[in-house]
């Protein structure tokens, strides 16, 4: 049975990934600088697979290779990253580059000494950067790299130096640039600066407040269990033709189509679009919507198909989220 090593696994893109491997009943090992959420451990614990936690972190290359030594998995996820907003970036640019580029280069260095059969890296589509203002699909093969914050310039960077050790060391490495997830476990964690637009407008509406958007995006907001499927498909494969692949959910929505099927759920949930010079409540990204990333060649390698549509990612997203007792809900915001 295959064994799943994934670094990073406290975040949301990690646990929706773990539940995936669980719920197929494999093992998977986690290794995070913090304790999963105790939710997540009540989830996992009924899962057919084993979980094992390690405590652990990505910049410490000796005793990451020690914890790989002694589990010897047959895969890798490299998910561990800050996702920086402005602020970081003013305060703390080392720290970005310390976790995202250094960890990851470490993370590909322990898994070629260990001798890791499949190691998937997790990478962004923020590397598209500049490309993505314009409307052509974001292309692996044909769509220019331009990054343009840190987080995209930190994630182009440990593309390329996981790239280049995985050529080194004879190590088979596949780089998956992810689309922009929301769904279950998105919580605060500390490392990811800002949430999803999708469950700050949620805990609005579960808060009885008002969302006030800057703009009515438009984006290919991926559900993160359809992206869980995807990093399977590619640890899965027997053989990948290429590289470098895009998860993405090959079609965009509004945010007024999100807020609409809200306040189906929560009747008395307002919301509106800024009007000018109105302050707004609900943080994007950044000040345009992001073209939508090409996902046909993940399909055609590995027949990866997106399952959630608007409709069924908030079917089963509002039903994940009501099913948490009050404090895990608390936990998981």
């Amino acid at each position: 049975m295959a064994s799943t090593f994934i670094t990073g696994m406290g975040g949301f893109v990690g646990l929706a990934l773990a539940e995936h491997l669980l719920r197929r009943g494999e093992t998977v090992i986690g290794l995070d600088v913090r304790a999963l959420p105790e939710a997540a451990q009540q989830a996992f614990a009924s899962l057919p697979g084993k979980l094992v936690f390690e405590p652990g972190d990505v910049c410490d290359l000796v005793s990451l290779q020690d914890v790989l030594a002694r589990h010897r998995p047959t895969r890798l996820v490299s998910l561990a990253a800050i996702t920086a907003g402005q602020t970081r970036e003013r305060s703390a640019p080392g720290s970005i580059a310390h976790v995202n580029v250094a960890g990851a280069w470490n993370v590909v260095a322990a898994a070629a000494a260990c001798g890791v059969p499949r190691v998937v890296h997790a990478s962004s589509g923020s590397v598209y950067g500049h490309s993505g203002r314009g409307t052509a699909l974001l292309d692996e093969a044909t769509t220019p790299l331009a990054p343009e914050a840190l987080y995209g310039i930190s994630k182009l960077a440990a593309e390329a130096g996981a790239q280049r050790l995985a050529e080194l060391h004879g190590l088979d490495l596949v780089v998956a640039r992810l689309g922009t997830c929301f769904g279950p476990w998105e919580a605060e964690t500390g490392v990811r600066d800002t949430l999803s637009a999708p469950l700050q407008i949620l805990r609005c509406a579960e808060r009885g407040e008002t969302a006030v958007l800057p703009r009515d995006s438009l984006r290919d907001w991926l559900y993160v269990r359809d992206n869980a499927a995807g990093m399977a498909c590619l640890l899965d494969a027997p053989r990948l033709t290429h590289r470098c692949y895009n998860i993405a959910a090959g079609f965009r929505w509004a945010l007024s189509d999100w807020c609409a099927m809200l306040v189906i759920r929560y009747p008395g949930f307002d919301w509106r679009v800024a009007n000018a010079d109105e302050p707004a409540n609900i943080d994007l990204y950044a000040s345009y919507d992001r073209a939508g990333l090409c996902w046909q060649r993940l399909a055609h390698d590995t027949g990866f198909v997106p399952r959630h549509d608007l409709s069924a990612a908030a079917h089963d997203y509002l039903a994940w989220r009501e099913s948490q007792p009050p404090r895990h809900r608390q936990e998981a915001s």
